[in-house]
C-alpha cells in the first residue's frame, strides 16, 4: 500500500513539472536597444507668397488698371529681406520706363527696417495710377498693369532657387516681361552667384562654352547666317542670371539683352557634359549626362 502512495506522488509530482510554463530563452532582441542616432537634415527652403496691399481707387468694368505685387515669406529671412529689395529694384525698373516722378521712383535702399514694404510699394502704386489717369484722359480703352510675383522653384539641394517673375503693361505697343532668378546656400544663409560655382581659372572657358551656345542659338532661331554680322548689332555678354537645369546650366536674358524684342526671353542651355572640370563638383549631378541635349535658347514668355 505503501508503495503504491509512493508511485502516486512521485506521478503527481512529474504532472505538475510538465504543465508549468517554460521561460523562453532571451533573444537579442531581448536586449536594452541603443536610441537611433538622429540623421542631420538637409535645410529646405519653405514659403508662401503674400499680396501687399497697397490702396488703388474703386474701379468698375474691364478697363480698371490692375496693380499685383507679391512678396514671399519664408523660415530663412535673409532670402525675404533681398527679395524684398529686388521688388522695390523692380517697381522702380518698370515705372522709371513711363518716366515716374523721381518721389515715387527713388528705391530707398535701408528702408526695410523703418517702414513695411506695403508703404513702400504704395508710392509705386500712387505712380501707377496717375499714369493710368493720363492714359483715359486720351483713351477710355487702355487697360494697364503691373505684376511681380516670386516662387520657389528648388527648395533645397546644393542650390536653392527663387525666381522673380514680372510683367507691365503701361500703354504703347506691347507689354514687358522678366524672370530673374536668385540661388542660395541655405547651409550657410548666402547668395550663390556664377563665379561661386566655378573651378579656379575657368571663367575664360565658360565665357567660350556661353559664346558657342549663342551662336547656336543665332542660326538656329534664324536670326542670321553669320553669327559674326549678328553680334555687330547685338553684341554678346555673359549674363549673371542663371539657375541649374536637369540637362544643363541655364543663362536667362531679358528682353533686348541679346536680340530684339521678337526673340523675348532668350536662355541659353550648356550641357553638363561640357561642364565637367569647369563647375566645382559639387553642382555637377551625379547621373549620366549623355542625354544632355545641344546648347538651345527659348522664348520663356511662352513657357
Amino acid at each position: 500500500m505503501k508503495t503504491f502512495y509512493k508511485y502516486s506522488i512521485l506521478a503527481c509530482a512529474i504532472l505538475l513539472t510538465a504543465c508549468q510554463p517554460k521561460s523562453e530563452p532571451k533573444t537579442p532582441e531581448d536586449k536594452p536597444q541603443d536610441p537611433p542616432v538622429a540623421q542631420p537634415t538637409e535645410p529646405t527652403l519653405r514659403g508662401e507668397t503674400v499680396k501687399l496691399q497697397v490702396m488703388l481707387p474703386e474701379c468698375k468694368g474691364n478697363t480698371c488698371p490692375d496693380f499685383t505685387v507679391e512678396r514671399l515669406q519664408t523660415n530663412f529671412p535673409f532670402i525675404d529681406q533681398l527679395l524684398d529689395q529686388q521688388i522695390l529694384d523692380q517697381l522702380s525698373k518698370i515705372l522709371d520706363v513711363v518716366g515716374a516722378d523721381d518721389s515715387a521712383a527713388s528705391t530707398p535702399q535701408t528702408n526695410e527696417q523703418k517702414q513695411s514694404l506695403d508703404i513702400q510699394a504704395q508710392r509705386y502704386a500712387n505712380s501707377f495710377i496717375k499714369i493710368d489717369e493720363e492714359l483715359k484722359a486720351l483713351s477710355s480703352s487702355h487697360q494697364i498693369s503691373l505684376m511681380i510675383k516670386p516662387k520657389i522653384l528648388h527648395p533645397k539641394g546644393k542650390l536653392a532657387t527663387v525666381v522673380l517673375n514680372s510683367s507691365s503693361y503701361l500703354g504703347g505697343a506691347h507689354g514687358s516681361t522678366s524672370q530673374r532668378y536668385y540661388n542660395f546656400d541655405l547651409a550657410h544663409q548666402k547668395q550663390v552667384q556664377l563665379h561661386d560655382l566655378l573651378l579656379p581659372k575657368q571663367k575664360a572657358k565658360l565665357n567660350k562654352l556661353a559664346h558657342d551656345a549663342f551662336k547656336v542659338w543665332i542660326v538656329d532661331a534664324k536670326l542670321a547666317n553669320n553669327p559674326e554680322e549678328y553680334e555687330q548689332a547685338w553684341p554678346f555678354q555673359v549674363t549673371n542670371n542663371f539657375l541649374l537645369g536637369e540637362q544643363g546650366l541655364i543663362l536667362q536674358y531679358g528682353e533686348y539683352e541679346i536680340g530684339p524684342y521678337v526673340v523675348g526671353l532668350p536662355r541659353l542651355v550648356i550641357p553638363f557634359s561640357e561642364l565637367q572640370g569647369v563647375l566645382k563638383p559639387e553642382y555637377l549631378p551625379k547621373v549620366d549626362t549623355a542625354a544632355a541635349s545641344t546648347p538651345v535658347a527659348t522664348d520663356t514668355r511662352k513657357s
